[in-house]
């Protein structure tokens, strides 16, 4: 019996470059491997359902989730994540220096149901008090006015939410001073060229080690999502795609922590190693679904308040059961 031939689309990481090249096989599978930016891939994966395995949005899989049409089901293989502290930009301009500055300000966001932007819209609702209806959100595209939201969105009663006006972007009018501000995973084209613009938390390391130590959340942003009719085929499949992933992430923990000579082209990477062990912990960029059961808990919480899911989720509801378990000797 042959290898089950799969194609499979996920950025390009170092955590996920040992299953391209080879370092890691994949029990049974004879995999293409295909690199692409998030905003491609998603087009594509959830558009077109082009991939077998695809890395996912989280927001767009948990509203998709609910669905028993939806082509996906998820394992617990969290290869984007990231603290979203950094992700406010603002106008120094507008007067904001804290988050209870953003109160009746005026936000852009390029898609409502990003997944950073939930978790933005949540911690500013949570930890600092800022609710989403105490900002007015203007959507629309960074840099081309033509980005469409992609997904059918029913926000809840007292949310200001409008479209930027026909022909503009979030940059062209956050230096017109039309928005005081905006957030999202890009910056503003001119956001390292200007003094014009700062980010909400400046101090970004001391904020997340703060908003860490109180809540042991390390934000997901994507999970891996197999088609169903696979695993319907072949049930031995998450398990053993899990396996596999898992085996990537470790092989790039250990490179990047064999600081000898920098796997990464960034100055200073031995402190902020330093600072990450210090402040948040050995190792917090886990997958697996118990030892991560509160952070997605969390998201669901946000996504179904933020008016993007029609109901709440479980968490268990989100992956095949057989990538939520591991065997033990």
């Amino acid at each position: 019996m042959g290898q089950l031939s799969l194609t499979i689309a996920t950025g390009n990481y170092d955590r996920t470059r040992p299953i391209s090249d080879g370092r890691v096989q994949i029990e049974g599978v004879d995999p293409n491997h295909l690199f692409f930016s998030p905003e491609e891939m998603f087009y594509r994966a959830f558009r077109f359902h082009s991939f077998d395995v695809s890395e996912l949005s989280f927001s767009s899989y948990c509203a998709g989730a609910a669905n028993p049409d939806f082509p996906y089901v998820a394992i617990p293989v969290f290869v984007s994540r990231s603290f979203r502290h950094s992700a406010v930009f603002i106008r120094k301009a507008s007067g904001i220096s804290q988050p209870s500055d953003l109160k009746g300000k005026t936000l852009g966001v390029t898609e409502y149901q990003l997944t950073a932007n939930v978790w933005v819209r949540g911690i500013l609702e949570d930890f600092y008090g800022v609710p989403q209806t105490d900002i007015r959100w203007i959507r629309g595209g960074l840099f081309d006015p033509k980005r469409p939201e992609k997904m059918k969105i029913k926000l809840p009663e007292g949310v200001d939410y409008s479209e930027a006006p026909e022909g503009q972007t979030l940059n062209a009018m956050l230096e017109a001073g039309q928005i005081d501000g905006l957030i999202g995973p890009r910056p503003p084209g001119a956001f390292y060229s200007s003094d014009a613009y700062g980010r909400l938390f400046p101090d970004t390391f001391g904020e997340v080690a703060r908003y860490y130590q109180a809540t042991q959340i390390f934000p997901i942003m994507h999970v891996v999502g197999i088609k169903k009719a696979l695993v319907a085929q072949h049930p031995w499949l998450p398990a053993s795609l899990y396996k596999a992933f898992e085996q990537a992430r470790q092989i790039a923990m250990e490179a990047i922590l064999d600081t000898s000579a920098s796997k990464v082209t960034l100055p200073m990477l031995d402190e902020q190693i330093d600072y990450v062990r210090t402040h948040l912990g050995p190792e917090i960029w886990t997958y697996g679904y118990t030892n991560n059961r509160h952070v997605i808990d969390t998201f669901l919480r946000y996504h179904h308040a933020q008016g993007l899911s029609q109901r709440q989720l479980a968490a268990e509801e989100l992956f095949d059961p057989s990538s939520m378990e591991s065997y033990s000797i």
